[in-house]
């Protein structure tokens, strides 16, 4: 195994997986990629989709989102747009895909989040889906 893709976005999940993603890159001395995408919130109006009116500053989402990664020593990818789109085109060249079962949105009574289940249907590398603790499942 030469190199693993894990996503990550700062919630209880994505740190799980990142913790299991860093455990098994170093068992199998393989490189370790912590993919993180944002995007700005939209809202609907009649004439299409438009950001939202008080929006923080693209630099500043940016910002954030290189935090989230800054916190292991790997090669980071940080990107806007969908999180699904990136860690499927990551997952291309990845001999291992490593998500949280949830991130941030979504309802919590889901067995998957929105961006694991469309990566888990999606994607052609072998996939970990790291679970939430016993007591949170």
């Amino acid at each position: 195994m030469n190199r693993i893709v894990v996503g990550v976005d700062g919630s209880d999940g994505g740190r799980r997986a990142l913790a299991w993603a860093v455990n098994e890159a170093e068992r199998w001395g393989a490189t370790l990629v912590a993919a993180h995408a944002w995007s700005l919130p939209m809202m609907a109006i009649p004439t299409g989709m438009a950001p939202l009116p008080t929006m923080p500053e693209t630099d500043e989402m940016s910002g954030a989102a290189e935090a989230v990664v800054d916190q292991v020593t790997v090669e980071k990818v940080v990107v806007e747009g969908p999180a699904a789109t990136l860690l499927l085109d990551l997952a291309k060249e990845a001999d291992l895909l490593v998500v949280g079962s949830r991130g941030h949105g979504g309802f919590l009574g889901l067995l998957l989040g929105s961006v694991t289940q469309h990566v888990v249907h999606h994607t052609t590398a072998p996939v970990v889906v790291v679970p939430p603790p016993p007591e949170d499942a």
